[in-house]
């Protein structure tokens, strides 16, 4: 299939700038695109290889070492300087999102070690990247520890792999350009500190554009290579400018007062490490050279904080990315040496439109300050009585806090998190998988002990072991799990008394916080009325749970039985969907069942389909006169009763200390 022209993309041009600043230096740290689905994220990503000058490359070296300066700990090496080559075109690699970790780093031949004593490294994508574009799609979708190795090889340039005391290492230079749609869950705080740039996008409103967008892409369905034809001229144009910038990077110049802006505005903005500085003064740079001049100016810094900071002033998951423009600017002014020279903040001349002063738009979001978490609507004064019977109203929830950890019961096989134990591929090694089990790490304690009998049979008669496939062994290993922490959330009247919601809000926006923190999955059920309904599918976008919890009113009666209903065919449904994935139900009410002459009987009747399920009841009830009725439902549900007060990790600590005085 022929790739889309890059020229030929309609609108993104903070995408665009990126991207090309990312291929004048991969040393800015890569590009992380955010935005939803349908943008051409992928399409954009895709055409930037076919811009990208070729490489020359060793003859024969699997690892694409350059001949003028070849790595010296290549694993098909030593090279000669100035040996045989051949050039080829740079390579896009795509990562899948389901890639093993062999896939990713290279694996060795465990069974070629022991037998020959002899280390056969099979290359993995990260070699295959090496000078060229590494491309994770969803990139939020990929494991953690999976995301970590990338962002390492793309910092350090190199990539190392160990297994079984035999260590391997080789050269891994590349750019590393994820894409996401946050509506499927964020990265973590730290990761996306690791991408040097980040850049928002969204389908124009425009309708011609949009129009222009259709229309171009049914001409290329029609006739790929007629469509690439057009455009073929403005691509290569495109190409020898990227390539003329990279020529010139090495010479622009970073004075001391660029120096100085660049700190100012990452101060401004309290951004956390000295990344920030680093990426944005490679940025300014990139983009130097990019319009064709020898030194940083302040234009060149004002584009690349626009790139490089939005998404590293997030403190947590609920606040939306970007940067304040006129904070931005009062940076840069404050940061002005007190002799100016000429003028020099204007636009600069670019090759083309792609140049300075494109994709300076900020989001729209950018001129909102930085909050400390969701967005918090008013709190609605109503009248009610307290009964269930008054009108709705909607509270907004106070500061997060640090809450309990809760866990599973038992041992799962889920996916990799940090809140239930189970049977991982990483963590420590707990024993031997049954002979049957061929997946996961070698064991080589127990692949040798396997494998030392049959020495005699098998005719060996020198050093090493003659080790057959059947012999392999492989580790058990336990580590910790994500789950499923599925919220049923009591929205009646009588948890719109005093200040209850607010406290069960900031309650559960806590317990969402620490469900990000453990990889979770998140699902909300609401009941009030006389009915419950599912307020949010389980998905892993945190942010989305605390978006619906936010806007969550409260009135009516109180119809237990239908929330529990509600949560059991949801846990049933998703047993079916990712059956691996082992559940967590949190009941947040006072217990009080109102809907329906037999509410309590049909509230216990429901409580017996949730049995097996671990279970957590945080009682809302307040006050001296209390019934225990949430007490009486965590007995029918087997689950543990937790006091709302009780949710915050201090007060346990403080519960235990107490204990422990007492004691003494």
């Amino acid at each position: 299939m022929k790739p889309y022209p890059f020229t030929a993309v309609v609108g993104m041009p903070d995408l665009r700038l990126a991207l090309v600043l990312s291929s004048i230096s991969p040393a800015v740290g890569g590009v992380l695109v955010r935005g939803e689905k349908g943008t051409a994220k992928s399409t954009m990503v895709r055409a930037l290889a076919g811009l990208l000058p070729g490489v020359d490359v060793v003859d024969g070296c699997r690892f694409s070492c350059d001949p003028a300066a070849p790595d010296p700990l290549c694993p098909d090496g030593p090279h000669r300087t100035g040996g045989s080559a051949h050039r080829r075109p740079a390579r896009l690699v795509e990562l899948p999102v389901g890639a093993a970790e062999d896939r990713v780093v290279g694996s060795l031949n465990l069974e070629k070690a022991l037998a020959e004593g002899v280390t056969d490294y099979q290359p993995g994508l990260l070699a295959a990247a090496h000078r060229g574009l590494l491309y994770v799609d969803e990139v939020n979708l990929l494991h953690d520890h999976l995301v970590d190795t990338l962002l390492d090889a793309a910092a350090m340039g190199r990539a190392t792999v160990e297994r079984e005391g035999v260590s391997v290492s080789h050269a891994a230079r590349f750019v590393l350009i994820g894409t996401m749609n946050p509506e499927e869950g964020e990265l973590r705080p730290q990761l996306l500190d690791r991408f040097g740039l980040t850049v928002e996008v969204a389908s124009s409103r425009d309708p011609e554009q949009r129009v222009e967008v259709v229309r171009r892409r049914l001409a290329y369905e029609a006739d790929q290579d007629g469509f690439a034809a057009a455009y073929a001229d403005e691509d290569a144009s495109l190409a020898a400018d990227i390539e003329a910038a990279q020529r010139l990077l090495p010479a622009v110049k970073l004075p001391d007062d660029a120096l100085r802006q660049i700190a100012e505005v990452c101060a401004s903005f309290e951004v956390d490490g000295m990344r920030a500085d680093i990426v944005t003064a490679r940025t300014a740079v990139a983009h130097a050279a990019w319009a064709g001049r020898d030194e940083v100016t302040t234009e060149d810094i004002r584009v690349a904080a626009r790139l490089a900071l939005p998404h590293r002033r997030r403190r947590n998951p609920f606040d939306a990315p970007g940067i304040s423009e006129e904070q931005l600017e009062q940076a840069l002014e404050d940061a002005q040496p007190p002799s100016p020279g000429p003028d020099d903040s204007g636009p600069g001349d670019g090759p083309d439109d792609d140049g300075p002063g494109s994709g300076s738009t900020p989001p729209a979001e950018a001129d909102q300050p930085p909050g400390d978490g969701a967005q918090q609507p008013q709190p609605q004064p109503q009248t009610g009585n307290g009964d269930g019977s008054g009108p709705q109203k909607t509270v907004g929830a106070g500061d997060t806090f640090r809450a309990r950890v809760f866990r599973v019961k038992g041992t799962g096989e889920g996916e990799r998190g940090r809140r239930s134990r189970a049977i991982t591929d990483s963590g420590r090694t707990i024993g031997v998988q049954p002979p049957s089990v061929r997946d996961g790490r070698p064991h080589l304690v127990a692949t040798v002990r396997a494998a030392a009998p049959h020495q005699r049979s098998r005719g060996r008669n020198g050093p090493g072991l003659k080790v057959r496939t059947q012999d392999l062994r492989f580790a058990l290993r336990e580590g910790r799990e994500g789950n499923l922490v599925l919220f049923c959330v009591d929205a009646s009247g009588s948890m719109g008394a005093r200040t209850r919601m607010r406290e069960v809000k900031t309650a559960v926006l806590s317990l969402l916080m620490d469900a990000y923190q453990r990889r979770d999955k998140v699902g909300l059920v609401t009941f009030r009325g006389d009915s419950a309904e599912l307020a949010l599918p389980p998905t892993i976008s945190v942010d989305a749970a605390a978006s619906r919890l936010e806007g969550l009113p409260t009135g009516g009666r109180t119809p237990l039985a239908e929330g529990l209903l509600e949560a059991a065919r949801v846990l049933r449904v998703e047993a079916i969907r990712d059956p691996r994935r082992r559940p967590l139900l949190v009941v947040v009410t006072d217990g009080r069942a109102t809907s329906g002459a037999d509410a309590v009987v049909r509230s216990q009747a429901a409580a017996g389909l949730l049995a097996g399920v671990t279970t957590i009841v945080m009682d809302c009830e307040s006050g001296r006169m209390r019934l225990g009725l949430a007490a009486e439902l965590a007995g029918h549900l087997g689950a543990e009763h937790v006091p709302l007060a009780d949710v915050a990790a201090e007060s346990l600590a403080s519960a235990v200390r107490e204990r422990t005085g007492r004691a003494a």
